[in-house]
């Protein structure tokens, strides 16, 4: 059955290399339709209670999606702590120009010219002082220098225009203002990362490639060979995306990853099919070599695509639903490889004459020879070389204990970023850039012993310290506007508190469904650790006079965010696993191997991550799902080593000798491929966003840590039991 459905990919190449062209010009077109989902919300599984609480309070209270612009002027107020006239004209100003833009809620544009002015307010003119302090660290800073525009952002349903152009409008008045003004909120952070994570993945994906292609003409000095594995990457990458815009699929943050991926899994694939047709060239014709070549390593291919692609199938089972589309595009992506290959081989490799074979590999005879002292030291030092993998695991377990989870959003961003100088610029001139809040049931009617309670809560939150530092730089409660208004009935204070700030109090009462809130700011910029604590404390604290109270807000969502992904991985990583003993067992027909397959690829992966825990790296976005990735892509090398072996035994070799011959024919391929796509992927590291700098450096060490595992464990391994 092999040698016909080759036979028929050699005899029809020129109809399938054709039909394949056509499926992919034609496949281009839905193909470059294909968006991101950029919702903070997909990153958590609909029946997560953070990002429940998040829905519940924008229903309760519209959502608090603000976007702070700051600056400073030489000084802001007189002697006498009024605002001075040029200043109020010129803050107002700005804040025309900022709530003219589109995708701004015009009506609820904060600025300190507004909010302090009294003309017209009597009972206010002998609450200065209550008036400042209820605006400092919101709207101005302690220095008297440093004063802020506050803008709320229409939901993204009620906008005429994208968020990304509300963002890019206000930059560009802030960098046009005198003098320079600096942009921070949540809602910027979290398009930043999306824009990064786009720009960067087309940028890098360009510098990426042209490095791939420059290396393997480098090693096989051979411009067809070059151009076939890429071919096969776009052809895969174009259908892959085609059929997600059919189907009604968004790219997320996490199936970003999909493009280098599918490089991984295809260009690897070719290395093996180079390696191997040159060697049949040296005694074989162009027609004979391709057969042969698609004979022998068919069967590798084909589970390997299959066992990679159910190794990320298995995060369908995640809750979180870019984890899904993820698993998802990955398995679709990884089998197109293999229809794509079937395709463009056959045609790619025996159209026309000029430059069809690879020359010999550069530097293979010492590559070979180095392959063969590493099988001579495994077959004569087994031991020492056990002791030495056993330290390695020992040493990986002790760091996975060592692990944290990085919650500081802004630690995504490089130092030199435009979000990072803002919002050091913010927090320490005006005050902290997170918001936030805690909300609780309140009565149907308001009355002077709630407004205590509420008090008394809002003042403790100002007290918290650590480090003998203030945790929270603002607090405001609906008793701050109260006490505004003195000697008066409740109800009148409420009302006059109305006329002043028409907002303040729906704002922070929902009187419909009977539940307030006090707002929060803290700083964005914080240990992860701190974060936490602030969040379990200011809980506790609300509980002691409200018990149902709960925090939430933006700032939480973004500290829980890591943990949401993680919150499924090891369980997938667990099933991942048992799914690819399943398929190789099935594949080699001996549950040996697949139990043996696992050894020299989980102990790359535990490497790695028992590393990142001992030099302290932490885990953000892409570094939560490095486990399971991993692992779909090191297997790969062992299904071809098995294959190389089996091959070699079938050719009458004792199993010393088919040891000797895998190394140097697989391992060849396999260190080859790895070495170019490590070399690839470390392009990554110049990207604006540092998970994606992670993720290349990471998967880069996996890689090669898969490849000395197989070449290293996995005879070893096959010593001990002498299949």
């Amino acid at each position: 059955m092999l040698d016909r459905f080759v036979d028929a990919l050699i005899r029809h190449r020129l109809p399938l290399l054709i039909a394949g062209v056509v499926v992919t010009l034609i496949s281009s077109v839905p193909a470059s339709r294909l968006t991101f989902d950029q919702s903070i919300e997909s990153f958590y599984a609909s029946d997560d209670p953070h990002l429940r609480d998040y829905l519940d309070s924008k229903s309760l209270f519209g959502g608090d999606e603000f976007v702070v612009v700051a600056y400073s002027e030489p000084k802001l107020f007189d002697d006498h702590d009024r605002l001075l006239p040029d200043v109020a004209q010129r803050v107002r100003e700005f804040a025309g120009k900022l709530a003219g833009v589109p995708g701004i809620e015009r009506e609820q544009v904060q600025n300190l010219a507004d909010a302090v002015s009294v003309e017209r307010f009597a009972f206010l003119e002998k609450q200065q002082t209550k008036l400042r302090e209820l605006f400092r660290g919101a709207l101005f800073g302690d220095d008297g220098k440093t004063t802020a525009i506050v803008l709320r952002l229409l939901p993204a349903g009620r906008s005429r225009v994208p968020r990304a152009e509300t963002f890019a409008t206000i930059r560009r008045l802030a960098a046009e203002h005198n003098p320079s003004a600096y942009v921070v909120g949540e809602p910027l952070q979290i398009q930043d990362m999306f824009n990064y994570v786009e720009e960067d993945g087309a940028v890098l994906g360009l510098a990426s490639t042209a490095l791939l292609v420059g290396i393997i003409l480098l090693i096989f000095r051979s411009l067809r060979w070059v151009v076939l594995p890429m071919l096969i990457v776009h052809i895969t990458l174009i259908w892959t995306k085609a059929i997600l815009v059919v189907s009604g699929m968004q790219l997320s943050m996490v199936s970003s990853m999909l493009n280098s991926l599918v490089s991984i899994i295809a260009i690897a694939t070719c290395m093996h099919v180079t390696v191997r047709f040159q060697e049949h060239r040296e005694s074989l014709g162009r027609i004979d070599a391709i057969r042969e070549t698609l004979r022998e390593l068919t069967p590798a291919v084909f589970w390997t695509c299959v066992t990679t692609a159910a190794g990320f199938a298995v995060q369908l089972t995640s809750h979180v639903n870019p984890v899904q589309s993820f698993g998802i595009m990955m398995s679709i992506g990884t089998m197109l490889v293999l229809a794509a290959g079937a395709v463009v081989l056959p045609g790619g490799v025996l159209l026309g004459k000029r430059g069809a074979d690879p020359r010999p590999a550069l530097a293979a005879d010492r590559l070979g020879k180095l392959l063969s002292l590493l099988n001579d030291w495994v077959e004569h030092h087994p031991r020492p070389t056990s002791i030495v993998c056993v330290a390695l695991t020992l040493f990986a377990l002790a760091g996975m204990f060592r692990l944290h989870v990085e919650t500081d959003f802004s630690k995504n961003f490089r130092a030199s970023s435009p979000i990072v100088r803002s919002l050091d610029f913010v927090e320490t001139r005006l005050g902290g850039a997170g918001t936030w809040e805690v909300n609780f049931s309140a009565p149907e009617k308001l009355d002077f012993e709630f407004i205590d309670r509420l008090r008394r809560v809002a003042d403790r939150l100002r007290e918290l310290e650590s480090n003998g530092r203030t945790q929270i730089t603002k607090v405001v409660s609906l008793a701050d506007g109260v006490d505004l208004v003195p000697l008066l009935p409740l109800s009148v204070r409420l009302r006059q508190m109305r006329k002043f700030q028409p907002e303040f109090e729906t704002s922070l009462y929902n009187a419909e469904r009977n539940r307030m809130r006090i707002v929060l700011r803290a700083l964005e910029r914080q240990p992860s650790e701190e974060k936490l604590r602030l969040i379990a404390r200011v809980e506790e604290i609300a509980r002691e006079e409200f018990p149902d109270a709960k925090a939430t807000g933006l700032f939480v969502l973004l500290t829980f965010l890591i943990e949401s992904l993680l919150g499924d991985q090891w369980i997938n990583f667990g099933l991942g696993a048992l799914m690819i003993v399943s398929l190789m067992t099935i594949a080699f027909r001996s549950l040996k191997i697949g139990l043996m397959s696992l050894v020299p690829n989980l102990l790359p992966i535990a490497f790695v991550i028992g590393t990142m825990g001992w030099i302290g790296l932490p885990i953000n976005i892409a570094t939560a799902m490095i486990a399971s990735v991993s692992m779909g892509l090191t297997v790969d090398s062992s299904i071809h080593y098995f294959a190389g072996y089996r091959r070699a035994r079938s050719h009458g070799l004792d199993f010393f000798a088919a040891l000797r011959a895998t190394h140097q024919g697989v391992g060849l391929a396999l260190a080859y491929a790895n070495l170019a796509l490590v070399l690839g992927f470390l392009v990554l590291s110049l990207s604006h966003f540092i998970p994606l700098v992670y993720f290349g450096i990471l998967v880069s060490v996996a890689m090669l840590g898969g490849l000395i595992g197989n070449l290293i464990l996995l005879p070893l391994l096959m010593r001990w039991v002498r299949l």
